[in-house]
């Protein structure tokens, strides 16, 4: 069972993948370095480091669904 505090959503908007809120910094519509062809990698068992451009906080995925990043270790309390 896929822990839900490792777990972080997200939207596609044209080609773009958002989140509405920095899980570090609480920043609002970051832009994520990353492209849904990334997302498919990711799902076939690629790790990526994603940097967060708001904070420079990283955090390694590790997996995804249609809705969610999934983390390598907590981002929610």
């Amino acid at each position: 069972m896929i822990p839900f505090e490792n777990s972080w959503p997200y939207d596609i908007v044209m080609g773009d993948i958002y989140v509405q809120q920095c899980p570090y910094c609480h920043a609002n519509n970051v832009l994520l370095p990353l492209k849904p062809k990334e997302l498919v990698l990711i799902r076939e068992g690629k790790k990526k480091l994603l940097v967060f451009p708001c904070c420079n906080t990283s955090m390694t995925v590790i997996d995804n669904d249609s809705d969610y990043l999934l983390s390598s270790r907590p981002v929610r309390n």
